[in-house]
């Protein structure tokens, strides 16, 4: 499937026009509408008088049946899919899916898309909706949109006004402060032969740490480290990032540490298209987090907003009664398992721009209005043609007031083979949050002391 050259010309005229506009902060009267006719991260608050409900709160209460041990629970364990998308009815469909997601079912004849009702489930804390409200009026993109000016905490764009900010929303999203998680990655052959690799992933952005001083570091977003824990091939290599704001003024601050030869470097590669860690070739550095780093290599194009299928409340591939072996099949992980609800979504069109390079040409987002978050991002290569389409099956962390992702997916329609990142089923504490950091923490000198070889 090729991308639509006269679109992708008209996608670089709209950026070219929206680059001598002002961006970001809106009116007092257009903000007014936060918390009344939209949510205070600025989605639509109303339904859309069918199966979409209107926005009451989200999901901020556990089941009763949750621990509060970072094992999330279904709080929807009786509901059944109320119809189901395959290769029989999916031209009835195409309208609410992405191309992307519409390749699949085509490819896969066992690939299916289970409808269930839909829960705008979707909170976040008080206190980062109050400061969402307030950006709104304040928030600017600096000049040619590569970093935020008069940015707090929380979505910088509420009432977006163009793609690039609605694209800055989801990288700038509220995750918990400071997060440790432990998952695994695989990336099966056609023939669904893999193996697991263990990454322990911590999160803590600036302010969140216990050592934070107003004012030093101002462009560091957050800092973020990532150990390999499994196989012992690879266990005790350490990646270590600084996450700046602006990464054209001050690019990424990357380290590795490799556990073989026991030496800290710097790693300039840690970006854009350069190779996702153990990924085995399957994703970028800005796949990660479905789209992660500096947003200047491309124009970015708002093509408005639509009604789509996505994934949703997906809570069924973080159960703990499921193996690794229950869920990744050839060509796509177990579609059994996965929810899919009807919500709006911003849609998103990146074309690269001319003399920049990326292994991607295009891509195509889709947001949750509710929670900023990239649902599924549909990528064609330096030809025009479809080749990568990305899904995040997202859940809302209750016990904790905020939606992330319970695993991605990154499946490559040509070579039959895919990834997916963030599994839990089989691992100890899957998720901490509020874990104690300090900025030494995450010092090129932390990382050789991280090694476990």
């Amino acid at each position: 499937m090729k991308l639509n050259k006269r679109l992708l010309a008209t996608g670089v005229l709209a950026a070219s026009l929206v680059a001598t506009q002002a961006w970001g902060a809106v009116s007092s009267e257009e903000a007014a509408k936060l918390g009344d006719s939209l949510t205070p991260m600025g989605a639509e608050k109303a339904g859309n008088g069918g199966d979409i409900p209107a926005w009451t709160g989200g999901l901020t209460t556990p089941p009763a049946n949750y621990k509060g041990d970072g094992i999330y629970v279904n709080p929807f364990p009786d509901e059944t899919p109320k119809f189901t998308i395959d290769q029989s009815n999916v031209s009835e469909y195409k309208d609410k899916l992405s191309p992307g997601q519409v390749a699949m079912i085509k490819q896969y004849p066992d690939y299916k898309m289970p409808v269930y009702e839909t829960h705008r489930t979707a909170a976040y804390p008080q206190g980062i909706m109050d400061e969402t409200v307030e950006n709104a009026t304040k928030t600017e993109l600096i000049k040619d949109g590569n970093g935020l000016d008069n940015y707090q905490d929380a979505t910088p764009f509420p009432i977006p006004q163009n793609g690039l900010e609605v694209v800055w929303n989801h990288i700038t999203r509220y995750r918990g402060g400071s997060v440790q998680r432990n998952i695994g990655q695989a990336t099966p052959t056609a023939s669904g032969a893999y193996s697991i690799v263990k990454f322990q992933d911590e999160l803590t952005y600036r302010n969140y740490l216990t050592d934070y001083e107003p004012g030093k570091d101002p462009n560091v977003l957050f800092y973020f480290k990532q150990a390999i824990t499994a196989p012992a091939r690879l266990a005790g290599n350490v990646l270590l990032v600084h996450e700046t704001i602006d990464q054209v003024k001050e690019p990424r601050r990357a380290w590795v540490y490799n556990a073989g030869q026991r030496r800290v470097r710097r790693a300039p590669q840690v970006a854009y298209d350069g190779p996702g860690t153990a990924s085995d070739g399957m994703r970028t550095s800005d796949n990660l987090d479905m789209f992660n780093g500096a947003p200047d290599r491309y124009n970015w194009e708002l093509l408005g907003k639509k009604e789509m299928y996505i994934p949703y409340n997906s809570y069924k591939l973080v159960d703990r009664d499921l193996s690794y072996d229950e869920i990744i099949k050839p060509g796509h992980i177990n579609q059994d398992l996965t929810r899919y609800e009807l919500h709006r979504v911003w849609h998103v069109r990146a074309t690269l721009k001319e003399g920049e390079r990326h292994i991607y040409a295009q891509r195509d987002f889709y947001f949750d209005e509710d929670s900023w978050q990239a649902a599924v991002v549909d990528h064609y290569d330096g030809r025009g043609e479809l080749w990568r389409v990305a899904e995040a099956q997202a859940m809302q962390f209750y016990d904790k007031v905020l939606p992330w992702y319970a695993v991605e997916t990154l499946y490559d329609l040509l070579s039959g083979r895919y990834l997916v990142l963030g599994l839990t089923n089989e691992e100890t504490n899957p998720y901490q949050f509020g874990v104690d950091r300090q900025s030494r923490d995450y010092t090129p000198a932390a990382l050789r002391r991280a090694g476990t070889r």
